[in-house]
């Protein structure tokens, strides 16, 4: 059964939620632009973020795993630019 879109984006932003406090108190942020529709979650790292040298890793390690974890059927988080 394929899931509806609208209904995962509550769990991805409440599991973006619970990671923000800790981007910014690194002194960034996350931004949510969407999901399409290959499950694929789509956000802005900004702030000191959007220069950090291991952003990616912290957004594969920690933000995919988590959103993947909250979110059964989400397949990748990437980071637009």
């Amino acid at each position: 059964m394929a899931l509806d879109l609208a209904e995962m984006e509550p769990g991805v932003l409440e599991a973006i939620e619970a990671i923000r406090p800790a981007l910014q108190s690194d002194g960034g942020d996350i931004v949510f632009n969407g999901i399409d529709e290959d499950y694929v979650v789509h956000v802005s790292l900004v702030g000191a973020c959007g220069t950090c040298p291991v952003s990616m890793m912290t957004l594969k390690a920690g933000v995919e795993r988590i959103i993947m974890d909250r979110v059964p059927g989400i397949t990748e988080v990437v980071a637009d630019e």
